[in-house]
């Protein structure tokens, strides 16, 4: 179970757009992170590589968490917006949750929920 002072730093890096921070400081060794119901990525180093190919196609990135948190022992529910402005001016405005299982100080599974269509980038 993370303590608050965690939970509370990591989503102060998330919001900072520090997002392969927050996964290196975070993220367990063999974390498996999962999008709907497409197959989870394994490791740590996989979720920071993918986290650093989605930051290099974009000008810029906006995180908010929408509060409250749900904590409940090991299980954490995060509601987050994300908006991306990308290289080629198109952008794209998500929102979903996410679904965490921490072993300890440490995320050990995240699954996110959202709809499929919001990953479509509208163009300017």
């Amino acid at each position: 179970m993370p303590s608050a002072d965690t939970l509370e730093r990591f989503i102060a890096r998330v919001e900072a757009n520090a997002h392969v921070e927050a996964v290196e400081e975070f993220y367990a060794a063999d974390s498996t992170m999962q999008e709907n119901q497409n197959p989870p990525r394994i490791g740590r180093d996989k979720h920071a590589e993918n986290e650093r190919k989605v930051m290099a196609r974009a000008r810029s990135v906006s995180s908010t968490c929408v509060r409250p948190v749900f904590v409940n022992g090991d299980h954490v529910v995060i509601r987050w917006i994300f908006h991306f402005e990308w290289q080629d001016g198109s952008h794209t405005h998500m929102e979903e949750l996410a679904y965490q299982r921490w072993e300890g100080e440490r995320i050990a599974e995240e699954t996110f929920f959202y709809d499929p269509a919001q990953r479509v980038p509208k163009k300017p």
